[in-house]
């Protein structure tokens, strides 16, 4: 015959009690991320002997979903599923240029999926996250030292 056991036996006060030990416990929630809002001012710091520094507000950023506001650049091809985000309407090809002399006022846009493209004087608002530091896309040959990747854009 195996043995009975009996359920221990708490009394009222004894679990009240026992939870008074614990007043800080609460259940966490998450949350929701943010999007930091980023503008063309706040991209890079200073100039130095290597070219232009990153801000220490994009080097925080880093990884994280940002909001920027500019214009589309026109785009080289109809299909592409990228895009240059400009501080201003631009009419030049601004991937003709080294690292050294990058312009301080774009950012290329990684689009999650591809959309319609707009008027290049259209002022739109883009989101995604922020990947930073030089690259070079291997279906292009384009370099960039600033991208918002998984990005969406509309119109303002």
């Amino acid at each position: 015959m195996t043995p009975v056991r009996s359920s221990p036996s708490f009394s009222r006060r004894a679990v009240i009690g026992g939870l008074a030990l614990f007043p800080a416990l609460t259940i966490a929630r998450a949350a929701p991320a943010e999007t930091a809002e980023l503008t063309f001012d706040e991209l890079y710091g200073k100039i130095s002997v290597l070219g232009l520094e990153f801000s220490k507000k994009v080097l925080a950023l880093a990884g994280q979903e940002v909001q920027m506001g500019g214009f589309m650049a026109p785009p080289l091809k109809a299909e592409a599923q990228f895009f240059v985000l400009t501080e201003i309407p631009m009419s030049i090809c601004p991937f003709c240029s080294t690292d050294s002399d990058w312009p301080d006022n774009i950012v290329v846009i990684y689009l999650a999926e591809k959309q319609t493209f707009v008027q290049g004087g259209s002022k739109i608002m883009v989101s995604g996250r922020l990947d930073v530091g030089t690259w070079i896309d291997q279906d292009t040959g384009f370099l960039s030292r600033l991208r918002i990747r998984d990005a969406n854009y509309w119109t303002v």
